[in-house]
């Protein structure tokens, strides 16, 4: 058999549980949204099942949905959650806080161009100053090898958002970032990868079965 590299770091990236705008498809980016009642139970049974997990950190964004649900694995392991903004959603601008429809009608241009996965196209400026899809893609690989490097040998959940799961997504496998996102994103999802060098490969993606319920995915 081949040896095993020690130095491989197991990086499980988790998408935080529901909130109420994910209910009801309204963008949120870095608008700071708490996880509502179905988040909260699907924290507590992402918790349970990584209950036995040899975790060595955990991290999460600084969002209150994402630290919301780390902090609920934090607990059954008696261990604290390490924020980094790194790991936050990505920046829309003057989109945030908005549903589909309305971005559509108040901002046709910039819609359009999001649709069509436009990775340099620029959304307008809301409080905050929106991301490209293209900075938002480097800061989250960035992130997530910075950490990883950090803990060579170990395992380690990160506690992040839908994009940023997008993004870990696409640097394991290699793709583009202007191809269509064609894979789901789900609420309390484990998706493990490993790291090697700093490089991320895929392990398993998309992990609901501690769910035991619908759970709903991420705006496309």
């Amino acid at each position: 058999m081949p040896a095993t590299n020690t130095d491989t770091t197991h990086i499980l990236l988790i998408r935080h549980g529901e909130t109420a705008w994910n209910a009801e498809r309204r963008l949120q980016g870095h608008i700071d949204i708490a996880l509502n009642d179905e988040g909260v139970r699907q924290a507590a049974a992402l918790a349970r099942a990584l209950a036995g997990a040899p975790l060595n950190a955990i991290y999460a964004s600084d969002l209150k949905r994402a630290h919301q649900t780390a902090a609920a694995v934090a607990s059954l392991h008696g261990m604290p959650v390490v924020m980094d903004a790194g790991l936050r959603e990505r920046c829309y601008g003057g989109f945030e806080g908005l549903l589909y429809a309305e971005i559509a009608e108040r901002f046709p241009r910039e819609f359009a161009a999001w649709q069509a996965r436009d990775i340099d196209g620029v959304m307008p400026r809301g409080t905050r100053v929106a991301e490209t899809f293209r900075r938002f893609y480097q800061r989250c690989v960035d992130t997530i090898t910075d950490i990883g490097e950090r803990h060579p040998g170990q395992t380690i959940a990160l506690v992040a958002h839908g994009g940023v799961l997008e993004c870990a997504y696409r640097a394991a496998l290699g793709l583009a970032l202007d191809t269509p996102r064609d894979f789901p994103v789900l609420n309390a999802s484990i998706n493990r990868f490993t790291m090697d060098a700093g490089r991320l490969a895929l392990a398993s993606w998309g992990e609901v079965d501690h769910l035991r319920a619908g759970v709903l995915d991420e705006l496309a």
